[in-house]
C-alpha cells in the first residue's frame, strides 16, 4: 500500500514539473531569444552573445543559477513564455505592448529604441532635416516595397500605417492605407536587409541598433531614422519604443531577479551620465571607448 501511495506522489510531481516552469526540477533558467538581433542578441561562431546575454547571465548568478539561451523563431517567444513549460524567460530586444503585457510580465524597461529605415546608399527617397539630422517620414515610404522581421515593432508598426483603417480592430487610419504600399515579412532582419539588394524590397524598417549593425557591415547601404509627421515639421516626432525582458507571470522571484539587476545597470552611470546597459551596447557594436 505505501509503494502504491509513494508512485502515486511520484507521478503527481512530475505531472507538476511538466506543467509548471520550464525549469522546474533544474538549476537553470532557459531563456527563449531571437539572435539575428545585434547587438542585444547573435551569434559568436556557434555561441549566442550580446547585451541581453550578458544581462541575463548577471540575473543567474543572483538566483545561483545557470542561464541557457536557446535560439527560437521571434514570433513564438510571448508565447513560449506564457506557456512555461519550453522556456521561463524572453529576452531578445521585446519592445512593450499591451498585447503583450496580457500573455508576460515584463521587467522594467532598459533600453528606448527608435526604428530606422535602411535604405540602398544611393537612395532617393526623400528625406526631412531637423534638430537631430535627417529623418524619413512614413508618407515618403508611399507606393515602396518595406521589408520588416515578422512580428518585431516595426512590422507591427507598418502593418499598421499600410492597413489600419478607423473602423476596424486599430481605431485609426494608417497613413499608407490605400497607397498601393507593399508589406513583405521576413524571419529575421538581415534576411530583410539581403531583400534590399536582390530587389525583393526597396526599404526595411527594424530597430535603431541592429539597423547601425547591418549597414556597418555593407557600404551599399545607409539607415536613416523614421518620424511620424507632426501638424507642422518642428512637431514630428520619431517612431520609437522601448525594450523590457518578460517571464511567465507566476514566476515573480525571477522577474524581482531581473529587475534588481537591471535597476543596478541603469544606475551605474559615468561622468558623462552613460550607464552600464549603453556601455555594453557600445561593447557589441564595437564602439567601446
Amino acid at each position: 500500500m505505501k509503494k502504491i501511495i509513494s508512485i502515486a506522489l511520484i507521478l503527481v510531481m512530475l505531472l507538476g514539473c511538466i506543467g509548471a516552469l520550464a525549469s522546474c526540477g533544474d538549476n537553470s533558467i532557459i531563456v527563449h531569444t531571437n539572435a539575428f538581433f545585434a547587438p542585444f542578441e547573435y551569434y559568436d561562431g556557434t555561441n549566442i552573445v550580446g547585451v541581453d546575454v550578458e544581462i541575463m547571465n548577471m540575473v543567474g548568478k543572483e538566483l545561483g543559477k545557470d542561464i541557457k539561451f536557446e535560439n527560437v523563431e521571434f514570433s513564438a517567444i510571448i508565447d513560449n513564455v506564457q506557456a512555461g513549460e519550453k522556456c521561463d524567460a524572453g529576452a531578445a530586444g521585446i519592445t512593450i505592448t499591451d498585447a503583450r503585457k496580457e500573455k508576460v510580465a515584463f521587467s522594467v524597461p532598459y533600453y528606448t529604441s527608435i526604428q530606422y529605415v535602411i535604405v540602398p546608399a544611393n537612395s532617393t527617397i526623400a528625406t526631412r532635416t531637423g534638430d537631430n539630422g535627417e529623418y524619413i517620414v512614413w508618407e515618403a515610404l508611399e507606393g515602396k516595397k518595406i521589408g520588416t522581421q515578422l512580428d518585431t515593432t516595426g512590422w507591427i508598426y507598418t502593418d499598421g500605417e499600410i492597413n489600419a483603417t478607423e473602423d476596424n480592430d486599430y481605431g485609426y487610419a494608417g497613413t499608407l492605407y490605400g497607397t498601393n504600399t507593399e508589406h513583405k515579412g521576413f524571419d529575421n532582419a538581415q534576411l530583410a536587409a539581403d531583400g534590399i539588394a536582390s530587389n525583393i524590397v526597396d526599404c526595411v524598417i527594424i530597430d535603431e541598433l541592429p539597423a547601425k549593425y547591418i549597414v556597418s557591415k555593407n557600404s551599399g547601404l545607409k539607415c536613416i531614422p523614421l518620424y511620424y509627421s507632426g501638424e507642422t515639421q518642428a512637431e514630428d516626432e520619431p517612431v520609437q519604443e522601448q525594450y523590457a525582458i518578460c517571464v511567465n507571470k507566476e514566476n515573480t522571484e525571477l522577474l524581482d531577479a531581473i529587475n534588481k539587476v537591471l535597476n543596478s545597470l541603469l544606475n551605474d552611470k559615468d561622468e558623462n551620465g552613460v550607464n552600464a546597459i549603453e556601455k555594453m551596447v557600445m561593447k557589441h557594436m564595437g564602439m567601446e571607448k
